[in-house]
């Protein structure tokens, strides 16, 4: 099933479609002068798809941060937070597949570029168990990838390059789909434009911008001169997602607006002119005497670990099926140990990578409306190994005991050591080499040979093999239970 939406009317009052599965993988490049409304249609695309796809603006005026009041993004002021916090809230974007605006418009512009920068190399080195598809919309796009050198330091040059050029060249395989918006081609760095196999150019007047829009859509020297006639609002669309040939279209309304939308034409006061000066210089002197109003207390910003809260609250809350209400961790205990035993019990699941695990794990907990914002990969891999030792057959004291002995067992051979202490636990024999190894995910009898062997020489088992050939394991700190 193909995702389109509809991004406006062409000359003939027909919709021109865009679709964002295809979007994902061949990216945007926006283009148009102030006032020919290229921030009217990347809203226009941010609000038709907001229900399809998360979504990440970067934007440098704080005009998209009414996405909020609409369609629940989560607004995260740049100038309130360290480097560190940035990073840590790119990665929890990631993981929850929360859509946020990152609005830097209270910061100057060389803070604006270098926190863009690390908040995108922070998206692009998210784990690979998070790498879900994202539009990542970046407005003033030649701030951040400048085509020369301009004001800024070398060194921030360099870093805001850098995370535009993963953005644009690498990050498809990451689930990145970058849209950078310009009102200059020109200022905009050519590596980083020419990744982008869609666009949308609006009008421009300078030669060298329209000749090079005039390029990317395929036309002439001559056709060209069409680029200068757009109205505002207007624009030249030609790509894989929306056209193979260039197509004109009209951007359709929008709900939200920006916050530097203009009033219009208002009728100018009535006052002479003498009026007008006595207003003017009424008390002037005496005003000026006294002292300066105390500037406003800033409003307090949320903490970081407030705002990453909100981002796994929303994800949570927009997993949840309909109709149920939401659980405590606590609550969800029974629902998530079941489910985890119940993929254990599949049969080939131990062979499959962890990655696909933990999706499936996520899919079958919204489905049945528990709880899993809270565990992260890390989590569910040692949960995992827990449900494919059959860890729920033993007792409470037998189960701590073997828990606390795992506590600190690399996570690849959790698995295969879990099965054997709750069998040492239980009084059993230990596992065979076949339940070893569908335990562990393999089908090679040398790998579970030299897992038995790594288990002895870190202490964590001990193998004895009489002249007969049977072999018995015993793990250490369990006697109690064997005897």
């Amino acid at each position: 099933m193909r995702a389109q939406i509809e991004i406006g009317r062409d000359s003939g009052g027909q919709p021109v479609m865009i679709d964002v599965e295809e979007l994902l993988a061949t990216r945007l490049l926006v283009q148009g002068n102030s006032g020919s409304g290229k921030s009217h249609l990347l809203r226009r695309l941010l609000e038709e798809s907001a229900g399809l796809v998360q979504q990440v603006v970067i934007d440098p005026e704080g005009d998209f941060v009414s996405l909020a009041d609409h369609f629940g993004h989560i607004v995260i002021d740049g100038g309130s937070y360290t480097q560190r916090e940035i990073e840590a809230l790119a990665a929890r974007i990631r993981q929850h597949r929360a859509s946020v605006v990152l609005s830097l418009d209270d910061l100057e512009v060389e803070q604006q570029i270098r926190c863009a920068a690390q908040f995108l190399t922070a998206l692009f080195d998210a784990p690979r168990e998070h790498w879900y598809p994202a539009l990542v919309a970046v407005d003033e796009a030649q701030m951040f990838a400048p085509s020369a050198a301009g004001e800024i330091a070398e060194d921030t040059r360099r870093m805001t390059l850098s995370a535009m050029t993963n953005l644009m060249c690498r990050g498809r395989k990451r689930g990145l789909a970058g849209i950078v918006a310009t009102q200059r081609l020109a200022k905009l760095a050519k590596n980083v434009a020419a990744e982008a196999s869609n666009f949308l150019m609006g009008r421009t007047f300078l030669d060298i911008d329209m000749q090079r829009a005039a390029d990317l859509l395929g036309m002439d020297r001559k056709q060209a001169e069409r680029i200068r006639d757009l109205e505002r609002g207007h624009f030249l669309g030609l790509g894989p997602a929306i056209s193979r040939r260039p197509v004109a279209v009209k951007i359709g309304s929008v709900k939200t607006g920006g916050k530097n939308a203009s009033a219009g034409l208002m009728p100018l006061p009535t006052a002479a002119a003498d009026e007008m000066e006595a207003l003017l210089h009424a008390s002037l002197k005496e005003e000026a005497a006294e002292p300066a109003p105390p500037r406003p207390a800033p409003v307090a910003k949320p903490p970081v670990q407030e705002l990453e809260e909100t981002i796994a609250e929303k994800a949570e809350r927009a997993d949840r099926p309909a109709g149920t209400s939401p659980q405590a961790p606590a609550e969800d205990a029974g629902g998530v140990e079941s489910i985890l035993a119940e993929m254990a019990q599949e049969e080939g699941a131990t062979f499959q990578p962890a990655a696909n695990l933990f999706r499936n794990f996520a899919i079958r907990c919204r489905e049945r409306g528990v709880a899993s914002a809270h565990i992260d990969m890390t989590e569910f891999k040692r949960l995992f190994a827990i449900a494919s030792a059959g860890l729920e057959r033993l007792d409470e004291a037998q189960r701590a005991a073997v828990e606390q002995l795992a506590e600190g067992v690399a996570d690849d051979v959790l698995a295969p050591y879990l099965a054997i202490a709750a069998a040492a636990a239980e009084g059993r024999t230990a596992p065979d080499e076949d339940e070893l190894a569908r335990v562990y995910g393999t089908s090679s009898p040398g790998r579970i040979r030299r897992l038995l062997d790594h288990l002895e020489k870190t202490g964590l088992i001990v193998v004895r093999e009489d002249f007969g050939g049977e072999r018995s394991i015993s793990v250490p700190g369990l006697e109690e239970f064997a005897s």
